[in-house]
């Protein structure tokens, strides 16, 4: 039956899993793209969805130090699943993107400065630790002294349905970045999956308006009590851990401990940590001309401190060394990330440790670098 009073902001309900299609249709029908976690080519990426057929339903991720696999599992929830090697930083901080471009005409160069797009994306499915990793690039990105038009159009017409994370994966810790698995804020409507029904917390007066005339029941205690639990178990399922007292202080004095050297040996120095990161945000400008030299363009494009090029400038390269760069990474991440926007760079997700092909783990490595120093 539908209603005819819209839940409050705060407020948790009800409804059946079927509802979501109807969501899904209005934020459409509002302009919105809507994004969630799809299959495509046997593995897990974020795409256009139009509706649950469309989400990994069934599907579960086992992710362990250098490995992950994507299978079905004997139940039938949408949400199940960890995120893969994407994340929610594509949309709104793109890997490439024309700045402008320049047009031969006779004896002069005609500018086209580009036209910065706004397009409307609806996230489905955003999880804690990703929530937290776009407010932390939001802090990047729309500081007050500076403000990236690109990042800032993208992120203003944004719509947020997050969802409770309760299957962590073995390389997890956002419990030690307090980042999740439970989220807190910063979403227009939130999920918390259960069997039969999803519990759903209204976050904002634009997801509150899109609740109209749709059916829905206030959440019970029971439901209530259901999500805590499953949220309880979660935290307890979160095995890695990385003690952040004194995080940025303990790299930071000791930026020239031999145990740096030791990662370095096994590091490849392959950027995949940085290119799945969700709040690394490091970048390069590109120059680009057409082969008759009538015309050229300027791109924006991600790149890493681990790329060696990265740190190379008139006189020679800052970073030659392959420890000297995961030094850099870790110590900004960790250390002084906290001293430019208040907070830590990293969010505990477990990409870093899922995709690093030579298995190495940033709780590990910095957990081993605190007994040394002690030592």
């Amino acid at each position: 039956m539908q209603n005819e009073t819209l839940p409050e902001i705060g407020s948790t309900i009800t409804i059946e899993k079927s509802t979501m299609n109807e969501i899904l249709l209005r934020l459409k029908q509002n302009g919105f793209l809507t994004i969630g976690p799809r299959i495509e080519n046997e593995t897990l990426i974020y795409g256009a969805i139009e509706n649950l057929e469309d989400l990994p339903r069934g599907y579960t991720t086992e992710q362990k130090p250098g490995y992950f696999r994507l299978f079905r599992d004997r139940h039938s929830r949408y949400f199940d699943i960890i995120p893969g090697a994407q994340s929610w930083k594509q949309f709104l901080f793109p890997s490439c993107v024309e700045l402008f471009s320049l047009r031969r005409i006779t004896n002069s160069w005609e500018f086209a400065p580009r036209a910065v797009e706004t397009p409307k994306f609806a996230f489905i499915g955003v999880r804690a630790c990703e929530l937290a990793a776009i407010q932390i690039q939001d802090a990047i990105f729309m500081r007050e002294d500076f403000t990236d038009p690109i990042y800032q159009a993208r992120r203003a017409h944004t719509f947020i349905i997050s969802v409770n994370c309760t299957h962590p994966a073995d390389t997890c810790f956002c419990l030690s970045m307090e980042c999740g698995p439970q989220v807190r804020q910063g979403f227009d409507l939130n999920i918390s999956e259960l069997d039969n029904v999803f519990a759903l917390t209204i976050g904002s007066e634009l997801g509150r308006k899109l609740m109209a005339g749709l059916s829905f029941d206030d959440a019970s205690g029971y439901v209530l009590a259901s999500v805590d639990q499953k949220i309880g178990n979660a935290r307890r399922q979160m095995k890695r851990n990385l003690n952040t007292q004194d995080l940025p202080e303990l790299i930071l004095e000791n930026l020239d401990h031999p145990y740096w050297n030791e990662i370095g040996k096994r590091c490849l120095s392959c950027t995949n940590c940085t290119q799945v990161c969700p709040t690394c945000f490091c970048w390069n400008v590109t120059d680009e001309s057409s082969l008759d030299g009538k015309s050229t363009c300027r791109e924006r494009v991600w790149d890493s401190c681990f790329n060696p090029d990265y740190s190379y400038q008139a006189g020679g390269n800052t970073r030659p060394t392959i420890y000297s760069r995961y030094r850099q990474w870790a110590s900004h991440k960790l250390g002084t990330w906290k001293q430019q926007f208040g907070t830590l760079g990293c969010t505990g997700c477990g990409r870093c440790i899922t995709w690093c092909p030579a298995e190495i783990d940033i709780t590990e490595e910095i957990n081993n670098l605190g007994n040394e120093v002690k030592r």
